[in-house]
């Protein structure tokens, strides 16, 4: 009964029901693994931005190049501030309150090439203004704070999308500030988290990629889309088995399907001809019995005969087998 698994057509069907099924199944665990990882370094992420004021610091040359895992560490470094370039990052918010983040660049030779580190040396409320905000302190220093990935224009406010006025920075990054300063700056940056009075410490937030942001989110709908794929692949296959064991089932009890109309058309109109055609044959017959009238139509006076004549047409035909042509 089952016969038709055989054939080369559900070998097809076997063979890609038997390849798809896994393949969905693997996509769809690797989406929700990528999901996990996006929920368990969200949660480090907030658990190092709630500790970063006491974490132990490590070298900074010790967590560069910035990765997954060092972002959000706790890093320290020894350098002189560059007075001459203070920069401001506008259009930024801590705690639901809008302001600016206060930047100063950090001369060191603890770094590759002896690259600058952008520090966020604290925030203030309102718009930015120099004039509010204290000078960097002079001589040697060691700045700890917690070290974040390079920003990029997505993180840059709406009002810093623009152009803006000197001395002012859309998003703290090595690119944005190749232009900016005359030496090479290192692709990360610092924040710290001990400030001098009126800065604020800005958070640590998790770098892009990492958090449970909308990204995450589709990571999740994958997930749900890879395994109703496969759930559709089988679902779609005992359909098609129902209906060939239905159809193999009919086929032994001899329910077999009815025959198209259409070829028995030509078959009837044959039929239909050949009838004619013998009709006017047997009509050709009966022609010649059927014209054995007396001569002339009743009520003819011109065919009208007399009793002597009559006679003699009966002896004529009488002497005859056969009637007149």
């Amino acid at each position: 009964m089952y016969r038709f698994l055989l054939t080369p057509r559900w070998w097809g069907i076997n063979i890609f029901a038997v390849l798809a099924i896994p393949v969905c199944l693997l996509m769809g665990s690797w989406q929700l693994s990528r999901f996990d990882d996006r929920v368990d370094r969200h949660h480090q992420q907030q658990e190092q931005s709630q500790s970063a004021a006491h974490a132990k610091a490590e070298p900074l040359a010790s967590l560069l190049p910035i990765t997954e895992e060092t972002a959000g560490r706790t890093a320290k470094v020894t350098g002189r501030f560059d007075t001459a370039h203070p920069l401001l990052i506008p259009d930024r918010t801590v705690k639901d309150k809008q302001g600016f983040y206060v930047l100063s660049l950090l001369r060191t030779d603890e770094t590759k090439g002896h690259q600058a580190v952008p520090v966020v040396r604290g925030w203030l409320p309102g718009d930015p203004d120099p004039a509010r905000v204290p000078a960097p302190p002079k001589g040697e220093v060691t700045v700890r704070g917690a070290l974040q990935a390079s920003e990029s224009h997505n993180d840059a406010g709406p009002e810093a999308s623009g152009a803006l006025p000197e001395g002012q920075l859309g998003f703290v990054s090595a690119a944005a500030l190749v232009n900016v300063v005359p030496y090479e700056v290192t692709n990360a940056w610092l924040t710290e988290q001990h400030t001098e009075p009126p800065l604020k410490p800005v958070p640590p937030v998790a770098p892009e990629g990492t958090g449970l942001d909308l990204k995450a989110f589709q990571n999740l709908g994958y997930t749900a889309q890879w395994f109703v794929f496969a759930g559709f692949v089988v679902f779609m296959w005992f359909r098609f088995f129902r209906r060939e064991a239905e159809m193999a089932k009919d086929a032994a009890l001899g329910l077999l399907p009815e025959e198209n109309t259409t070829t028995d058309a030509p078959a009837d109109s044959s039929t239909q001809a050949q009838e004619a055609q013998e009709a006017q044959e047997d009509q050709a017959a009966q022609g010649p019995a059927g014209s054995r009238e007396a001569p002339g139509g009743a009520g003819d006076p011109a065919d009208e005969v007399t009793p002597a004549e009559a006679a003699e047409g009966a002896a004529t035909r009488s002497r005859s087998p056969v009637g007149p042509a």
